[in-house]
């Protein structure tokens, strides 16, 4: 701080040539300049000096340490920017007794602040700029000078950390829809890796911002947080999201191919038609398979992915007494029975099989459609 003080003035001339002197700043009047956006007690070290000029000009330079609010918005972390101020102003003083002014340019107080704060990984200063309103409080009006800080945060470090692991587990999980179903290693599979996607998110909880709702955050971990300080998830909270309804489709899909192994259930009307229309609009099913069936009995179906042949008809009494009697109408509604019976298991196998397929391209729509709103966001 600068200012000329009328009341402290020499002749060098008279004084030895004796144009500056160093006082002790407790001897010294000293303007009550302060920060208003200052959070914490001024810890400035005591019996400190200031120079005064033979022409009444005294300089005063008081380190600091300043502990300040900054209203952080961390929607776009972590390529977010970050505006914030430092307001200098006088709290006794008005406009009539105390006007502020700038020593230094604004262009040369970025480029020293630039320079001080080059050794700082995360933020990197953008530029400052000033503004010198008037704060009027009840019929005073005090002059003050407003500094905005613009920084903006480096997001190499988040991007190995965060964005890129979870990319890869999202990835695996999309992958693991190429596991057959009915071998029973798909949901399980899912399980462990949702399992340890939640493991992920608890490592990578602490560099994450304590408060604000960014597009990147969990849940916190601390319990009795104040309500301003509650996180809320959206892109990992997404991903999760992603994992659980590929979890839940597979224990689904799992749980229909069991039934149709154990005992099929009969198609409903308006699910067998639809299934039908599909399959001969892409020429999955030909009306002669069912004449063949009926015509040299039951065939061996094999289910989506399986390896070996599963006879999914079940057993008549009486079928092989009537084979050994050579009684060709007995045999023959036991038969039917079971190609229906195989008909039906088909219908089921094939069912599963389009379900299968149609959940993974909506997970993967899905999934594309996010990841690229979220982008956007971003990039907005």
């Amino acid at each position: 701080m600068v200012w000329i003080n009328p009341f402290i003035s020499w002749n060098p001339e008279e004084c030895g040539g004796l144009r500056k002197i160093s006082v002790a700043a407790k001897n010294l009047w000293l303007p009550d300049i302060f920060i208003i956006e200052f959070m914490d007690m001024d810890q400035t070290p005591p019996s400190l000096s200031a120079y005064v000029y033979s022409s009444g000009r005294i300089k005063y330079d008081k380190p600091m340490k300043v502990t300040s609010i900054c209203n952080l918005d961390i929607f776009y972390f972590p390529f977010d920017l970050q505006n914030c101020t430092l307001t200098f102003s006088s709290f006794l003083y008005t406009v009539d007794n105390l006007l502020l002014g700038m020593d230094k340019e604004v262009w040369e107080i970025t480029d020293n602040s630039r320079d001080v704060i080059r050794t700082q990984g995360e933020w990197e200063l953008l530029g400052i700029n000033k503004a010198t309103p008037k704060l009027a409080v009840g019929s005073s009006l005090y002059d003050q000078i407003m500094f905005y800080v613009a920084i903006r945060r480096r997001p190499r470090l988040y991007i190995i950390n965060l964005l890129v692991p979870s990319g890869f587990l999202i990835a695996i999980d999309a992958l693991s829809f190429f596991l057959p179903a009915e071998g029973g290693n798909r949901a399980p599979f899912k399980m462990t890796l949702l399992l340890g996607y939640t493991v992920f998110l608890l490592m990578m909880n602490d560099i994450l911002p304590a408060s604000g709702t960014p597009l990147i955050s969990m849940a916190p971990s601390t319990v009795g947080r104040k309500e301003e300080e509650e996180e809320r998830s959206i892109y990992f909270a997404l991903c999760l999201s992603l994992m659980v309804v590929s979890l839940l489709e597979a224990i689904f899909l799992t749980y229909i191919l069991n039934l149709v192994a154990t005992q099929p259930p009969p198609m409903p009307h308006w699910l067998h038609s639809l299934l039908l229309c599909y399959l001969r609009a892409t020429g999955g099913y030909h009306e002669r398979s069912q004449k063949e069936t009926r015509g040299s009995g039951p065939n061996l179906n094999h289910l989506p992915g399986s390896m070996e042949p599963v006879v999914m008809a079940a057993w008549v009494p009486g079928t092989n007494e009537a084979n050994l009697n050579g009684d060709p109408r007995s045999t023959r509604a036991p038969l039917e029975q079971q190609a229906q019976g195989q008909s039906t298991v088909n219908l089921w196998g094939r069912l599963c099989l389009l379900l299968d397929s149609l959940l993974f391209w909506l997970y993967l729509l899905f999934m594309a459609s996010s990841l690229i709103t979220v982008i956007v966001l971003w990039n907005s």
